[in-house]
């Protein structure tokens, strides 16, 4: 391939080796992004049944409180916990 010492080809050449390593690169952190998502997605259902298992612990707790007359009166009224 004898072609001319041409300046813009030289120019253009480059360029087109940078778009390619960029383009390369992109593929790789589309990849990467895509493994996040899916890890994020089984977190979130992970936090999901630990709520739903906290949510009945409470409910739970509530009962065994109202049988043992545990519960404040402040709480029965709606107010918040704690609260002067």
């Amino acid at each position: 391939m004898n072609e001319p010492d041409n300046p813009v080809l030289r120019y253009l050449r480059q360029f087109d080796e940078r778009v390619d390593r960029i383009g390369a690169r992109l593929d790789e952190l589309t990849g990467r992004v895509g493994v996040i998502e899916q890890r994020i997605g089984v977190i979130e259902q992970q936090n999901a049944v630990v709520l739903q298992k906290l949510d009945r612990m409470d409910q739970r707790l509530d009962r065994v409180e109202r049988r043992l007359d545990l519960v404040d009166p402040g709480f029965a009224e709606g107010r918040a916990p704690f609260a002067r």
